[in-house]
């Protein structure tokens, strides 16, 4: 669409910048490298909020109120049959638009912080290269026409994931995440692949606006009376689409990569695994929402219990952590299962579509703070060289602005009026209150812990007692000090924003408004957490050890993730490894390349037997010649013979 050519820069800008910093990058200078990513991230910001005021103020609305999909343009690129075709190109709707603010955003974010964080790392150049190639597979996810697109930019999500996470490859402990992350994503696209495949069959599309018209009546009807094990093939086809999602936003039981995944540069772990990639999940259940609002409810049900269980599972652990991004990962796996469980209690349209809007206004709330916390654990860190709480105490005179930002972004997430956390995160809670208390309870739960667990990493760090360190630490520069200072503002308002007027389930306004009740009970829940974690932190005392030396046995448990990691390398070598993996491998050793060997063996048996035949010997191969001669003349007399006697 003409009105929005000039958006297809967002796209091209970071591939052409991943080209020119991954091939030339070593014959500049770092700082050169990451200026230049900088200003390409610049430049593709103001056009993504640009695109986003064009299309909320000017041409995105219809004559029905109802915000339209437009697609910037669209090329086909494989065709598999008359109607099944794989097609390139650039969509926007509410959500996508949403995104490429988020994406890019945070991104800039990211990349100006990264000039001081990174000061000095080898391989500044490939860093900044690597995070272009991210944010070109994101920005391309979240823009796909067609679930096909969709599913080749996640692929290359997962590869720049890869690639950042083993930014340190000298690091046996980042070789090792980077290969979990990327084997455990791998294994739960594999699903999100065979759905794809499943749905595409019976619909005879990809495209995203033909499968979710009409309230997703070609899925519906194409589908009709194809089932498998008691479920419809279209409820098979969505489980296994969510199971891929579940994998990408770290929901149980694809959640152990995660922690794990901190072993990149602390910038990576903000922009990647808290703020963007992660959401890729929620992000691809929006996408399809009336498909399994219309055609697979009970998935939804599926997908509301999974991110309830996940987010109080998250929260119980993130309480016992004492690595402060672990404390932070286990927070976004927690804050994730909020945004996923909002969508699976919520229906379509207006007042009963509340769960969709909240999940994706937590989403957008969330990207902010939680790149805020992330950042501010990058500038702790950069000043007293550890990740341990144990390490760390009284920051908060030597670490003013990280302080007070870090206090913005804890009382957002925490859920305390007026930040940014509480607007959406109350949302969240009237929606599951309205459609499954059972749900609206363990949400409640989860929401205390972390306004605890959150309290409990302020106060380690800024507060509890005063530590003497080797280097005196310091605020950073200004590199680093900036973007906090933009992201807590950011953090801090974005509460109030009419997100419902913008983004919906049916595209149409939806007037937000605070409903007092489960308003008062959230905050009075959280400032219990905040309570009692001021009673147990704010200065050191016995108290917290007492507590879990009483409770030893569920801490224990709560510390070691409650065993989920040694749970599927149980599974992965005791189970996959040597029950079926050593069998097949016996099995083909002893038999398939027995059999080949037995090929082998028998050619160069006849090979040797025969080899004398070439011999170089004029006279051998005259005799060879004769008999052979005689004997086809022998034989042809015996035939005619036989012949005249008959």
């Amino acid at each position: 669409m003409e009105h929005f050519n000039y958006s297809i820069l967002i796209l091209v800008l970071p591939v052409v910048m991943f080209l020119i910093l991954g091939l030339g990058g070593k014959y500049m200078k770092p700082l050169v490298a990451g200026v230049l990513g900088t200003i390409s991230l610049t430049v593709m910001t103001m056009l993504s909020y640009i695109t986003a005021y064009q299309y909320f103020f000017n041409v995105g609305k219809g004559a029905d109120g109802v915000y339209q999909a437009i697609r910037v343009f669209n090329f086909e690129w494989l065709r598999f049959t008359d109607s099944l075709h794989i097609d390139l190109g650039m969509y926007l709707d509410p959500i996508s638009v949403m995104m490429l603010v988020v994406i890019t955003t945070v991104s800039l974010m990211v990349h100006v912080y990264s000039l001081g964080y990174m000061q000095g790392e080898k391989g500044f150049q490939r860093y900044y290269a690597f995070l272009s190639l991210f944010s070109f597979s994101m920005l391309g996810l979240v823009v796909a026409t067609n679930i096909f697109q969709m599913y080749i930019f996640w692929e290359l999500v997962g590869v720049s994931s890869f690639l950042l996470i083993s930014f340190y490859y000298v690091k046996p402990s980042a070789v090792a995440a980077s290969k979990k992350a990327f084997i455990v994503t791998r294994f739960a696209d594999f699903f999100f692949l065979v759905g794809i495949l499943l749905l595409s069959y019976f619909t005879g599309t990809f495209d995203f606006a033909k499968l979710t018209a009409s309230e997703a009546a070609l899925c519906v009807s194409s589908t009709a009376g194809a089932s498998f094990l008691g479920m419809s093939v279209l409820s098979w086809a969505m489980l296994l689409i969510f199971m891929g999602g579940a994998g990408k936003s770290a929901m149980m039981p694809f959640h152990i990569w995660l922690p794990d995944a901190m072993e990149g540069p602390t910038p990576a772990s903000a922009l990647i695994h808290a703020a963007t990639m992660v959401v890729a999940g929620v992000f691809l259940v929006a996408r399809l929402f009336p498909i399994y609002h219309f055609g697979a409810p009970e998935i939804l049900t599926v997908i509301s219990w999974v991110g309830a269980i996940t987010a109080l599972f998250a929260a119980i652990v993130a309480c016992t952590q004492t690595d402060i991004k672990r404390v932070l990962a286990f927070s976004t796996i927690s804050q994730i299962a909020f945004m996923l469980t909002s969508l699976g209690v919520s229906e379509y349209g207006g007042h009963h579509g509340l769960g969709y809007m909240a999940g994706m206004f937590h989403l957008f709330t969330h990207a902010f703070f939680k790149a805020l916390l992330f950042l501010c654990a990058g500038a702790i860190i950069h000043a007293v060289h550890s990740n341990e709480m144990d390490d760390m105490g009284g920051l908060a005179k030597k670490l003013p602005i990280t302080a007070i930002t870090f206090g913005i972004a804890w009382l957002a997430i925490a859920g305390i009026w007026p930040f940014s956390g509480f607007f959406s995160k109350d949302e969240i809670l009237a929606a599951a209150f309205m459609h499954n208390k059972a749900i609206y309870f363990i949400l409640s739960f989860a929401a205390g812990l972390t306004a605890f667990y959150m309290t409990r990493l302020f106060l380690r760090i800024f507060f509890y007692e005063k530590k003497h360190y080797h280097h005196e630490p310091h605020e950073a520069g200004p590199a680093m000090s900036v973007p906090l200072i933009i992201l807590a503002v950011f953090a801090a308002l974005a509460g109030f924003v009419p997100f419902g007027k913008f983004v919906t389930s049916d595209g149409a306004n939806y007037d937000m408004h605070i409903d007092m009740q489960i308003a008062i009970t959230s905050v009075i829940i959280s400032l219990v957490g905040i309570g009692i974690a001021f009673r147990l932190y704010y200065k050191k005392n016995e108290l917290p050890d007492k507590i879990a030396s009483s409770i030893s046995t569920l801490y224990k448990w709560a510390h070691n993730k409650f065993y989920w990691d040694e749970l599927w390398l149980f599974v992965t070598r005791s189970i996959i490894f040597k029950r079926i993996s050593k069998p097949i491998a016996w099995f083909d050793k002893k038999y398939v390349d027995g059999f080949m060997d037995s090929l082998a063996y028998v050619t160069q048996a006849a090979s040797n037997s025969i080899k004398n035949f070439q011999s170089g010997y004029i006279q051998q191969y005259a005799l060879a010649y004769l008999l052979g001669a005689l004997i086809l003349v022998v034989g042809f007399c015996g035939w005619l013979i036989c012949f005249i006697c008959k």
